[in-house]
């Protein structure tokens, strides 16, 4: 309510996914998986919030999905003309914001200042990021072990989008890469390719709005020394990354950090190769850090650092707080790494031998 008082508005209309889940605690308005805006929209004003949806979704919605003091208003989905009443009928006179354009209807646009209400958590929203970071982890974990060569990564990414499904968990990232093509593609989009000697399971998943991140490695027939000294490596820049994530820090400052474990592990140029994550939530990055951004770190803010050496990587998500970070996808169950930067020391995941 603060933010509409420093605009100067009356209301907003939500319909990116992000926002319509995160305000309503977890619902949903999407159909298609593959989007940022969705088909039902939010309205809230100081007084109340209400749904306005088509015919097609206001069910699910009012039945299901909803929180009960959120009512929806309800439109056939072929009467344009009703659907402008709709929101008519939601929205009255004022002046309002939306953070999507919404055919008909004229209104200004929410700013950056609205997209930073989602990245403090609440204590319900922690509990409930807890769960899904730990179901995550899990997921990935458990079909990594159950790799076995000869696998393709087609049938890798297809078993761990399976077990994310069996939790009401949505893949929105989900790529396997094996073997060399570790090495080639920081974007590994599963093939054919079956598994040889070293398999790479990444993914983003949301469940209720909320997205938590987590790599692991596999090898099988044992690892490397190059191998072994590489992800040595980046398990330190993911140590400074994290170690470096506190509340009032900026992420430029926290990418300065990453750089310098970089140069120092001897991959000075690694960093260039791919982007080192940032803040985390209801999208898979809400803040990519980068040289120089001013963005500060809020407390209880997520974060999922994804530092990489060619043919390794380490990534997981964790929640800033006033007393340190706290590692959400570390489930106790995976070897790890004592990484440490500058004195201060982290599990991090080692590859998994297997």
């Amino acid at each position: 309510m603060e933010y509409l008082g420093r605009r100067g508005l009356d209301g907003v209309v939500l319909t990116r996914r992000c926002n319509f889940s995160w305000y309503t605690g977890g619902a949903h308005n999407h159909v298609a998986e593959a989007c940022d805006v969705g088909v039902s929209s939010l309205v809230v004003t100081r007084e109340r919030a209400v749904v306005v949806a088509n015919n097609i979704e206001a069910t699910r919605l009012a039945g299901e999905d909803l929180p009960a003091e959120i009512a929806v208003i309800e439109y056939p989905y072929y009467d344009g003309r009703r659907r402008l009443a709709a929101f008519a009928e939601a929205t009255g006179a004022g002046r309002w914001a939306a953070d999507a354009a919404l055919e008909g209807l004229e209104l200004e646009q929410t700013d950056e200042e609205f997209d930073r209400l989602r990245w403090q958590l609440t204590a319900p929203e922690i509990e409930r990021y807890r769960g899904l970071c730990r179901d995550v982890a899990e997921c990935v974990e458990a079909v990594a072990r159950r790799a076995v060569p000869g696998m393709t990564e087609a049938a890798i990414a297809g078993g761990l989008s399976a077990e994310l499904r069996g939790r009401r968990i949505i893949p929105w990232v989900l790529l396997v890469g094996c073997d060399g093509r570790i090495a080639l593609h920081r974007h590994p989009l599963p093939t054919d390719k079956p598994l040889r000697k070293l398999a790479m399971l990444v993914t983003t998943a949301e469940r209720g709005g909320m997205l938590a991140a987590v790599t692991r490695l596999a090898a099988f027939g044992g690892i490397s020394g190059a191998l072994g000294d590489r992800h040595r490596a980046v398990t330190v820049v993911d140590a400074a990354l994290i170690g470096a994530t506190s509340p009032g820090t900026t992420l430029g400052e926290i990418f300065a950090a990453a750089q310098q474990a970089y140069a120092r592990a001897g991959f000075p140029d690694e960093w260039r190769r791919h982007h080192q994550g940032g803040s985390i939530g209801y999208l898979p990055r809400e803040v990519k850090a980068a040289p120089g951004c001013p963005v500060k770190v809020l407390a209880d803010q997520a974060f999922a650092w994804n530092p990489s050496i060619a043919g390794t990587k380490s990534e997981d998500t964790i929640l800033c707080t006033q007393s340190g970070p706290e590692v959400l996808t570390h489930t106790g169950r995976w070897p790890s790494i004592e990484a440490s930067w500058q004195g201060r020391s982290f599990p991090r995941p080692d590859i998994l031998a297997v």
